[in-house]
């Protein structure tokens, strides 16, 4: 959602100018029915929220192009996500590693909202509700304020939602979840964070009537009750003679930097080959060159162009020499092609 507009075209395609490949590029939908963003920070791997769920076998759409997930590793005490496909993404963004954020204006991305009715108390505009969701992909701005520490999700990035913000200022809303945030680091765009929450459940009187509760995006919570969400207590917000805006989190990429380079930066050493494929019968033995303590995926196709592969065996243990897997029935195709997958 935006300050300055209510335009639901606002901010819906890639940015231009000086904030042109700032991570629009990188964004993709997630998971199959694409109802998030998530994005790609290696060759295999792209970086979601926790709680936006997902289960291998899930589809990773980028640019126009699908990449199957196989497994997924969680980052302890935080909402990270790291997620491995089975393709190879030609592009990918670098990570944001410096512990210098607050203060710093970032882009950022997911498929919120658009402004909804305005919300007024004492005649006083306090911000907007939320708008209807139509799944649009949009890109704004807003400046780190600080960080903040949660004992059991970790540090935070942390946004107010103000009148007096940068261009293009932004609050998050429900569909932003998942989606980066990139922050320049000298000429490069960097992703800093993935979308978490936001400040939102409000009432006019400190109850759940519907006509009085709302979820919305204020540039300031005075005269409002506010909630951690529904079955939650109310608080009331005194008014003030300054703005107490609202104010968004956001899983702070830099604290966990350590822990994403030890998921993706793996290397498979001599295993991960397909040593020999030769027909038995009506069957293929394909034998692979295993690792101990690690488990495989092997696929199939009969036809590399439109790329639809069928899995002949999964979850199969390496035991640091070779193992045999068999495709029935495989010698009365015409053709036939395979690839092998490390799960873990």
């Amino acid at each position: 959602m935006f300050e300055a507009t209510s335009n639901t075209t606002f901010n819906t395609s890639a940015p231009t100018g000086a904030l042109i490949n700032s991570g629009w590029q990188y964004e993709g939908l997630w998971p199959t029915n694409g109802q998030w963003l998530a994005t790609p920070i290696a060759p295999n791997f792209f970086l979601a929220a926790i709680h936006v769920g997902g289960s291998p076998g899930d589809v990773f759409q980028l640019n126009g192009f699908f990449y199957h997930t196989v497994a997924f590793t969680d980052c302890p005490n935080s909402d990270l996500r790291v997620w491995q496909v089975a393709e190879t993404f030609p592009t990918y963004a670098p990570l944001y590693t410096g512990t210098n954020e607050v203060s710093q204006t970032f882009v950022v991305f997911g498929r919120g909202t658009p402004r909804g009715d305005s919300v007024t108390v004492g005649g006083q505009l306090k911000g907007w509700k939320w708008g209807i969701p139509d799944g649009s992909e949009r890109w704004g701005q807003n400046t780190v304020s600080q960080t903040f520490t949660d004992p059991g999700l970790g540090d935070f990035l942390v946004a107010f939602f103000d009148r007096t913000g940068p261009t293009n200022e932004c609050m998050l809303s429900n569909g932003d979840s998942s989606g980066g945030l990139f922050i320049k680091n000298g000429s490069t765009w960097e992703l800093a964070g993935v979308n978490y929450a936001s400040t939102g459940y409000y009432s006019l009187d400190g109850t759940t009537n519907a006509n009085t509760q709302f979820f919305g995006a204020m540039v300031d919570q005075g005269g409002l009750y506010t909630s951690s969400g529904p079955g939650f207590p109310w608080t009331f917000t005194t008014n003030q003679v300054s703005d107490i805006p609202g104010y968004f989190f956001v899983s702070r990429v830099s604290a966990h930097v350590a822990w994403i380079n030890s998921v993706i930066n793996f290397t498979p050493g001599p295993d991960l080959r397909i040593a020999d494929i030769a027909p038995a019968g009506t069957n293929v033995q394909i034998s692979l060159s295993t690792g101990s303590n690690r488990l495989y995926l092997i696929q199939k196709t009969s036809d590399l162009v439109t790329g639809t592969w069928t899995t002949v065996s999964s979850n199969v243990p390496g035991n640091g020499g070779f193992v045999t897997i068999v495709d029935t029935n495989a010698t009365t195709q015409t053709k036939r092609f395979y690839r092998v997958q490390l799960l873990q």
